[in-house]
């Protein structure tokens, strides 16, 4: 008997003296894009194509390969399919209801992507019709919420959240979608919540319910009232936030893990062996190359979930409960359609795999450990403009949950301590770190150390300028909450003195660049006014009295680069340029650091001239300015008030 192979709607027999016999399917297909109703001859014809196995390929290739006047004029068929698969949703019978959402997916594809240069009013049309268009959507949001929402088969709500998924990503510019107006009508909010709230629904369907409520409230947001984001604001059910914040912990760290995977590979490799040959020469380089593909679609909705819900707050710091479980799917889902771009997890089957195990150096781990250790791989690179944008929205996260008193209270709260390993760009000039090494100290230790390796790692000719500035707001509004409570924090300052100051260097060193592309002088002030907050406000934050001596040696060490700061703002100030105004802010914001430099630096090199000392220590320059420590006159004025 000859082999029958099946390939593009086609029954082909091995013989060649046949002819190729299309599938009943395609037939049917075929009927549909002719001019006429093709269930005049056959009225069982609806009822019978729901039945047939859909073919995606077939369905989706024709729509393509139909101009927009052929397409018109097939625009009663279109619609009669449309509404058809609707009422099919309504059927008892499951294999309906497959068929119909799939078919549903292909033609929503492929009319958007005939369609792509006209308006979103003639899609609905195409699809629905203007007189019916909102009958439709009413009809189709309610079948698909009561789908999301009974207790039937998972297959069918994977489909369902498929579908959604595929109706708002057709466009490229989610607010030009205007079916989605229909969306923000017929809420499928309350059925998002519950796939949430329950576990097992959760690890079916939580990674697709997660990106298509992040997508739904960004739906105009700017424009008009977005009953997603409303409703998201004021969600306080402790379930529900666990929830969002589990699934999205989890897909983090899949993408963590596979960034150690492939950075072990690595080490272990040829590229170790060639590193031993030829030294770190190219080690930047041999870097880059360790690349997994970023999720903005879960960083999106961590980022709607802390800037929306003050509530979710508290999901950051609670640690993973379902760790280490091992869950299996309910029942394999049916073939479906192609994820829509954006919107794939980092790994085929995230949320129904094995849950990933806590570090073996963390006894415990939160959703907030997990998030840094993400920020600190996308931000190593930033030379990319993808990784770019992904980096400035980890930073805009880090801004909110600096700005949240809760968080802030958690994350300086020293009976909570973590070790938090970050990932660290390799340098020729520093060692990696042992990881065993790390302390175990509260989260905002892992915050700062996050900015500083920012701080140090990208000073280069693409000088990411949006992400430095969030990267100094950070830190201020975590001093500000240090100052405001008194937090002594017991953390390694000079760090992130030495990385402002080596940035300081950075940025009057390639002044003529920089100052083509950015205003370097608003850096620069922000810099400057975190070293008015140490000097002015320090007492009430610093956690000893050694550390005020650190920070004023710090500065008289480095008093070459204040120096030669000043001279560049007070050059530019006293010019009429462009930068006047922005140079002249600086200037001012100087008096400080400068009454420091100009009290201390003569006494210390009158008592090196004296003692014949061609460079004092560390020791014997704390222990001079110890002994002269005076009343410098500071301006609290120019301490940077938060």
């Amino acid at each position: 008997m000859a082999q029958v192979e099946k390939r593009g709607g086609l029954l082909r027999k091995s013989s060649a003296s046949k002819k190729p016999l299309k599938e009943k399917v395609v037939l049917m297909y075929d009927e549909i894009f002719m001019t006429e109703d093709p269930s005049k001859c056959s009225p069982r014809f609806w009822e019978e194509l729901f039945l047939m196995k859909v073919n995606l390929e077939y369905l989706e290739g024709k729509l393509e390969s139909l101009d927009g006047e052929e397409l018109m004029k097939i625009k009663d068929n279109i619609n009669c399919l449309f509404q058809h698969c609707i009422q099919a949703l309504g059927e008892e019978h499951p294999i309906r209801v497959v068929n119909a959402l799939q078919t549903l997916c292909a033609l929503i594809r492929g009319v958007h992507q005939k369609n792509k240069s006209t308006s979103g009013f003639d899609i609905i049309n195409m699809l629905m019709g203007f007189d019916k268009a909102e009958l439709c959507m009413k009809n189709l949001m309610e079948s698909l919420d009561s789908l999301l929402c009974a207790e039937g088969s998972e297959s069918l709500k994977s489909l369902c959240l498929k579908l959604l998924l595929c109706l708002v990503t057709v466009t490229d510019n989610i607010s030009q979608n205007t079916i989605l107006e229909y969306v923000m009508i017929n809420s499928i909010f309350e059925a998002i919540l519950q796939i949430l709230s329950h576990p097992p629904s959760r690890r079916e369907h939580g990674y697709d319910a997660v990106v298509l409520l992040a997508l739904l409230v960004n739906y105009r947001k700017y424009e008009s009232v977005n009953p997603y984001i409303v409703k998201l604001s004021i969600v306080d059910d402790e379930a529900t936030l666990n929830g969002m914040g589990l699934v999205i912990a989890q897909a983090l760290s899949e993408y963590n893990r596979q960034y150690k995977d492939k950075e072990e590979e690595h080490q272990s490799g040829f590229f170790s062996a060639l590193t031993n040959m030829v030294g770190s020469m190219f080690i930047a380089d041999a870097h880059e190359k360790i690349s997994v593909q970023t999720n903005e679609a879960i960083l999106l909705a961590l980022y709607e979930a802390v800037h929306l819900n003050r509530n979710f707050i508290t999901v950051l710091a609670q640690s993973h409960p379902e760790m280490g479980l091992v869950t299996t799917p309910v029942s394999p889902a049916p073939t479906t359609p192609a994820t829509p771009l954006g919107t794939t997890p980092p790994s085929s089957d995230v949320i129904s795999s094995v849950e990933l195990p806590l570090d073996a150096d963390v006894q415990t781990s939160n959703l907030l450990i997990t998030f840094l250790k993400y920020s600190s791989i996308v931000m190593q690179d930033t030379k990319d403009e993808h990784r770019l944008h992904s980096g400035k929205l980890c930073l805009i996260i880090l801004t909110c949950i600096a700005e949240d008193q809760y968080a802030n209270a958690f994350l300086h709260d020293d009976n909570m301590n973590f070790r938090v390993n970050l990932h660290r760009m390799p340098m020729r000039h520093r060692k990696k770190a042992a990881d065993k090494n790390l302390p175990c100290r509260p989260l905002v230790c892992a915050v700062l150390d996050l900015m500083v390796e920012f701080i140090v790692t990208h000073m280069m000719k693409e000088f990411p300028m949006d992400l430095y500035v969030r990267c100094i707001q950070v830190v201020h509004k975590l001093l500000c909450y240090q100052k405001k409570c008194r937090v002594r924090l017991h953390y390694t300052w000079r760090e992130l003195w030495s990385a402002l100051i080596n940035l300081l260097k950075f940025l009057m060193s390639n002044e003529t660049v920089l100052l083509a592309k950015h205003n370097i002088f608003t850096l620069a002030l922000m810099i400057v006014n975190l070293f008015n907050m140490f000097i002015t406000y320090g007492d009430t934050f610093l956690p000893t009295p050694s550390s005020y001596d650190e920070l004023y040696y710090e500065i008289i060490r480095m008093h070459q680069s204040f120096d030669n700061l000043y001279s560049m703002v007070l050059r530019l100030s006293t010019n009429a340029g462009q930068w006047k105004e922005a140079a002249s802010k600086v200037t001012h914001a100087l008096v400080n650091i400068r009454a420091i430099i100009n009290h201390f630096n003569p006494k210390i090199e009158s008592y090196a001239a004296v003692n014949h000392i061609s460079q004092l220590s560390e020791e014997q320059a704390l222990w001079l300015m110890g002994s002269q420590f005076p009343d410098q006159g500071l301006n609290p004025g120019h301490g940077n008030e938060c």
